[in-house]
């Protein structure tokens, strides 16, 4: 009868386990459309360039108020205030800028396969973009994507820069850019935001 009980028992144990191994299954199935689910509604994603910290306080601000994930965009040679000087011809930042085959390196992995709408943000130099900024569009696939530009500038625009970008990648569905500067609101963030009707 003993024999019988455990017999019995080691059956029920055994049972008991196969359907744990079912619910777990069943969880990572869940999951898995889980992440489905969002990558379906991915939200977006800002990328920022900022040598002295003035583009990566309003790259903040636009993540915040869009609820974006944030991504620095880092050189893989960090700038420093001599590579910045541009009272000395022989810069860094100047021989890059009179270089039309110049692709400052980045320094970390850039993924943006998840999201469908993308801010990218950089400083202005010499009246546009960073050229780190086309080394970003020459490694990432940015076609399909919504993407909007921002720049921080003493007094430059960014209209340049939105129309050499333009021409740069055709197949990337520019959606215009703008300029801030550190001291500007969520307000003006929003009413930028809304108007690019994403």
């Amino acid at each position: 009868m003993q024999k019988i009980l455990l017999f019995i028992a080691c059956g029920l144990i055994i049972i008991s386990l196969s359907g744990c191994g079912n619910n777990a299954t069943d969880k990572n199935l869940s999951t898995s459309g889980g992440d489905n689910e969002m990558t379906e509604n991915s939200k977006g994603v800002v990328l920022y360039f900022s040598a002295t910290g003035s583009t990566e306080k309003v790259a903040k601000k636009i993540s915040e108020v869009t609820n974006s994930d944030i991504i620095e965009i880092v050189p893989k040679d960090e700038y420093t205030s001599d590579d910045l000087d541009y009272n000395d011809d022989n810069s860094r930042a100047n021989k890059e800028m009179n270089d039309v085959n110049a692709r400052p390196e980045i320094k970390n992995e850039i993924n943006i396969k998840q999201y469908d709408t993308i801010y990218i943000g950089y400083p202005i130099w010499w009246g546009t973009n960073p050229k780190i900024i086309l080394t970003l569009l020459d490694n990432i696939n940015f076609d399909g994507k919504n993407v909007a530009l921002f720049c921080t500038s003493g007094g430059s625009g960014i209209e340049t820069s939105v129309e050499e970008l333009k021409e740069y990648e055709p197949n990337i569905n520019w959606l215009g850019g703008k300029r801030f500067s550190t001291s500007s609101s969520e307000s003006d963030i929003s009413s930028w935001i809304n108007s690019l009707n994403i």
